[in-house]
């Protein structure tokens, strides 16, 4: 069986973007390491020790692969990752009390309701939850 043990998200800054995914989303730190010449590797997961198979690499997005990319997905609009919750309107609400900005408010789309918002370091992240 194949898994997913790792995706990334190209981010303008890994500490601004370490700070936000885990003081605002609620996501707990999984390694944090310095490579050296100012070069962290950081990755985070669920909290409280879910998912602990699955982790999001903050990835720097500087350079000539990352940079077109993480503007044309962000001039169309488009989310860089989504992420499911439990209770979208509490999370909505919780996040806007926090100063998210979001670009979306929480709507249905086909089989989920779903919400966007501004990670503050370069994307867009959808917040999805099953309808029903």
């Amino acid at each position: 069986m194949i898994k997913v043990a790792m995706t990334s998200v190209y981010v303008d800054d890994v500490s601004k973007a370490h700070a936000f995914y885990t003081d605002v989303l609620g996501f707990e730190t999984r390694i944090h390491m310095d490579l050296g010449d100012g070069t962290l590797f950081v990755t985070v997961g669920a909290a409280n020790g879910a998912q602990q198979d699955l982790q999001l690499l903050l990835e720097p997005g500087q350079g000539p692969i990352a940079d077109p990319y993480r503007r044309a997905v962000r001039e169309a609009g488009l989310p860089c990752i989504v992420f499911s919750v439990d209770d979208i309107e509490a999370e909505y609400q919780r996040l806007r009390g926090l100063g998210v900005a979001f670009t979306q408010e929480p709507r249905g789309q086909g089989p989920v309701v779903a919400a966007v918002l501004d990670d503050t370091v370069g994307n867009l992240v959808q917040l999805v939850q099953p309808k029903g």
